[in-house]
């Protein structure tokens, strides 16, 4: 049965005032699958709906506790700056049964928020105000999760972003060789070998003994920052990677998809340049609300996050190729290779100006600084 068929039948044991023949596919997320509810009842709030994919998720009852606690915390934070905790903060709408999920007689995992009105998200950053406002948005995420005991979040994907780990996978994928792939990516695999160790600095015993764990989104692209009417940085979204990580995760994986000017995706490897003035604003709206918590330490890893992410994207598509298209939602054959050599290529640009980018990310911390000393 197609999934959208169980939709009557999952709505009817939320908590909502909506029917089902007012549903309609929403967003591009490669995971989940999700979908616009609208309100029957005139002036209500409509809704998302999100199957939930738990063949990958597959521990969702400590995911929505993440996600519980986590929101709980961030409403607060809000409340206690006089905010809007109803529009800064993403928030669950409870099954009959006061659960905050639910299991369909498919076996289909659901949840179900408030959809927020008048929002919009981007795939691509296209202006410096975009930029600016998204890193303003994970600034202020991680900042106001500053005082959250990390250690307590449920891990929902182990190893999420452990290189150390995704090349041990790809490791497999290349001796399982289970869709006859491997003779095409030679190329794409002397990358990943020249610069493997390099990239292993999170997983080295002194960053471990002084790089601190905190509260990260861990899915950081641009289209989980919803932006207000006039871009301005309204809500994160797409809470249930939220677990114990560097913050050099989050800044890395935002500015892999912010830096780029082409698509995740694109083909033609020569349209993938790197926008530096968006990289800039982004830096510049992220440590305004970030570095009053960050240590020393952590900004120095942040350069270091910047290029270990789209090397490790690339690394993730590159297995998935080569198992053959089991993880992520392809449009057309060889969709994860074309992703892969993108990444690749994202990746050696960065780090031909990984210098730059740090110099950039030290003046920023001065500029900041130097303003609050004439604040």
């Amino acid at each position: 049965m197609q999934i959208s068929n169980y939709i009557p039948e999952v709505i009817s044991n939320f908590q909502c005032s909506a029917e089902a023949g007012n549903v309609q596919p929403y967003g591009s997320g490669h995971i989940n699958d999700s979908f616009l509810v609208k309100n029957k009842t005139a002036g209500g709030p409509d809704y998302l709906l999100q199957r939930i994919n738990n063949s990958i998720f597959t521990n969702v009852e400590a995911l929505t506790g993440n996600m519980l606690r986590v929101t709980e915390h961030l409403k607060n934070k809000v409340s206690s700056e006089n905010g809007d905790p109803l529009k800064a903060v993403m928030t669950l709408i409870p099954t009959r049964n006061n659960q905050h999920y639910y299991l369909d007689s498919g076996g289909n995992y659901w949840r179900m928020f408030y959809f927020l009105k008048d929002t919009r998200s981007y795939d691509m950053v296209s202006t410096e105000k975009q930029a600016y406002e998204g890193g303003k948005a994970f600034g202020r995420f991680q900042s106001m999760l500053a005082d959250f005991p990390s250690n307590e979040l449920f891990e929902v994907l182990p190893n999420f972003h452990n290189i150390e780990f995704r090349l041990a996978q790809l490791k497999e994928a290349i001796a399982s060789n289970l869709a006859g792939r491997l003779e095409t990516i030679s190329e794409e695999l002397e990358l990943v070998e020249a610069h493997a160790n390099a990239m292993l600095y999170f997983q080295q015993p002194e960053t471990l003994a002084t790089l601190p764990k905190r509260v990260t989104h861990n899915d950081t692209k641009f289209n989980n920052v919803l932006l207000d009417q006039n871009d301005e940085a309204q809500c994160v979204i797409d809470l249930e990677t939220v677990m114990q990580g560097y913050v050099a995760y989050d800044f890395g994986d935002a500015i892999r998809t912010i830096i780029n000017t082409a698509a995740e995706d694109e083909a033609d490897l020569g349209k993938i340049q790197l926008n530096i003035p968006l990289f800039r604003a982004y830096t510049r709206g992220y440590l305004e609300h970030a570095a009053n918590f960050l240590t020393d330490k952590e900004i120095e890893s942040l350069v270091k996050g910047v290029l270990l992410f789209p090397y490790m994207q690339g690394v993730r598509f590159l297995t998935d190729h080569l198992n053959g298209d089991t993880y992520y939602k392809i449009k057309f054959p060889n969709h994860n290779l074309q992703r892969t050599r993108a990444q690749f290529q994202l990746f050696r640009n960065l780090h031909e100006k990984a210098a730059e980018i740090q110099q950039i990310i030290q003046k920023e911390i001065g500029n900041l600084k130097t303003s609050q000393e004439h604040g």
